[in-house]
């Protein structure tokens, strides 16, 4: 049964967890390169069963790109590169090879909109001349635009069939410009509506939907003060009756997010129920630069040559708080299937250690080194949870999609190892699956300090191995109480799709 499979889940997550380590904010400028192109940043990947009402036959994937978006930041915003491609992968036989690519690629055209000004015709410098309502609306300058095709097999020479809008059979989609503000967009929300897609997916015989463009950022954490070395008092971060003490420093920010509603049955493989996913982005090989660009937009590079993957996003916060600095470029160009040349980090985590130093708390890092629990736990998905029949191990965001999803007033904060504390119903959450409300930040707190092995106790219930016991946990129950002190549950999301919330706009 289900409910007996899932003792092993306050530690199977929290392991999970534990390879996030004390992270505290997603994928926001994780590795030295992908700090110079921003437009090509994974920031969070989410995959769980829709709990929109009268939607929960459907799986919602949310990739978010191009982090820490300031509203104001006209005059051209955050538009999407066309010279990039972005791809969500999907591995339904746990083999660690993506089976499904879902690849969007984006087009920026300027209208040329130009005012006479005097004996002249004069182009504008802004993106938009007056008040914007509808999707492709005349006083747009420059209109976004992407395409997606689906790939089966292998991403780059498997079969591609191209997703059309069921209304009409168009490949192109219109993007909604970003939320400029109130006197040029009066009402964002019913804008941004009305770029929400009903499509066909080859090889589908159910209808998706799907929405490209930006929203309010969903990730809470106290940035600033976790990279300041955790710049907070331990009686804070250790009182549960503080979270949500401090203000979430993302809240301002927004997203640029490409979101799908996929049927479960065009997502699965045969019995198997569970499916592994991550996003990738890609940039060609080759960037000429030309020091006299011609009129148009955009015209100053040329770029060539194969698809090169510079970023990769499955579970949160790997690569930002897990891998080594030297190997932070290397995971972002890697493929699941060849991630064992990472596992030292995950059994020998460095977090333990460095938050002892940040915290001036010595030898309170859990002692059961190698923690081999972790690399079984996360890169092999939790038995009876999220585990393929087959799998491979690879760091994958998985999800049983049989699994049935709750309402969101119903989930547990902590996910899996929330519900399972409290006793309840909730097995739709983070580490099965990832979902907006999910609050990964608090439980990788509790599992890094130990959390894990204060659950497996003396007689290795939970079959991690015998040396993660109590005993190699000095933090003891303290390692049970730690948080963030920033609530992600009262982030303000939307009931259906596309989810996450309205973005902010550059004047209210």
């Amino acid at each position: 049964m289900l409910r007996s499979a899932l003792r092993l889940l306050p530690l199977a997550a929290a392991a999970l967890l534990a390879l996030s380590g004390n992270v505290q904010a997603s994928s926001h400028r994780e590795a030295p390169f992908i700090t110079t192109s921003p437009k090509v940043d994974a920031s969070d990947f989410y995959m769980f069963r829709s709990y929109e009402a009268g939607r929960d036959g459907y799986v919602t994937l949310i990739a978010n790109y191009q982090p820490l978006q300031d509203a104001y930041g006209g005059p051209n915003y955050f538009a999407m590169d066309p010279n990039a491609l972005y791809e969500i992968h999907i591995d339904n036989n746990g083999d660690a090879v993506e089976d499904l690519s879902f690849q969007f690629r984006f087009k920026n055209t300027a209208a040329g909109i130009a005012l006479t000004v005097g004996d002249q015709s004069v182009g504008i410098p802004l993106i938009q001349a007056g008040q914007v309502a509808n999707v492709n609306d005349t006083n747009l300058n420059v209109a976004e635009s992407y395409s997606v095709t689906l790939v089966r097999g292998d991403r780059r020479t498997g079969t591609t069939q191209v997703v059309t809008n069921a209304s009409g059979g168009a490949s192109t989609f219109a993007k909604p410009v970003d939320n400029i503000g109130v006197k040029t967009i009066p009402d964002y929300a019913a804008y941004a509506a009305k770029h929400i897609y009903s499509v066909n997916i080859p090889g589908c015989s159910t209808a998706a939907k799907m929405f490209v463009g930006q929203r309010q950022d969903p990730f809470a954490v106290n940035l600033g003060t976790i990279f300041d070395l955790v710049n907070a008092p331990v009686s804070v971060i250790t009182d549960p009756t503080l979270i949500g003490a401090v203000p979430n420093q993302l809240a301002e920010k927004n997203v640029t997010t490409l979101a799908l509603e996929v049927p479960i049955s065009c997502l699965t493989n045969g019995t198997e129920t569970v499916i592994g996913g991550w996003t990738t982005a890609s940039m060609r090989q080759a960037r000429l630069l030309d020091p006299n660009p011609k009129p148009g937009h955009q015209t100053t590079d040329k770029n060539g040559g194969a698809w090169t993957q510079v970023s990769r996003l499955g579970m949160p916060l790997v690569n930002e708080v897990v891998i080594g600095l030297k190997d932070k470029d290397r995971f972002n160009s890697s493929k699941p299937k060849d991630d064992a040349q990472f596992a030292k980090y995950v059994t020998n985590p460095t977090l333990p250690k460095l938050i002892e130093i940040a915290l001036a708390l010595p030898n309170t890092a859990p002692t059961n080194y190698p923690r081999n629990d972790l690399v079984t736990t996360f890169l092999t998905g939790i038995s009876g949870l999220n585990q393929p029949k087959n799998v491979v191990a690879s760091e994958e965001l998985r999800l049983n999609t049989a699994i049935a999803p709750v309402p969101f007033a119903q989930q547990n904060r902590l996910g899996v190892v929330g519900n399972i504390l409290a006793g309840g119903n909730d097995f739709a959450g983070f580490p099965n699956g990832r979902r907006p409300k999910d609050d990964v930040v608090d439980v990788s707190l509790v599992a890094v300090m130990g959390g894990l092995c204060m659950a497996n106790g003396d007689t290795d219930a939970l079959k991690f191995g015998a040396a993660c016991k109590p005993s190699a946990v000095p933090l003891g129950e303290t390692s049970l109480k730690l948080h963030d002190a920033v609530d992600q549950a009262v982030v303000p999301l939307m009931a259906g799709f596309p989810y996450l919330n309205t973005p902010v706009g550059g004047t209210k």
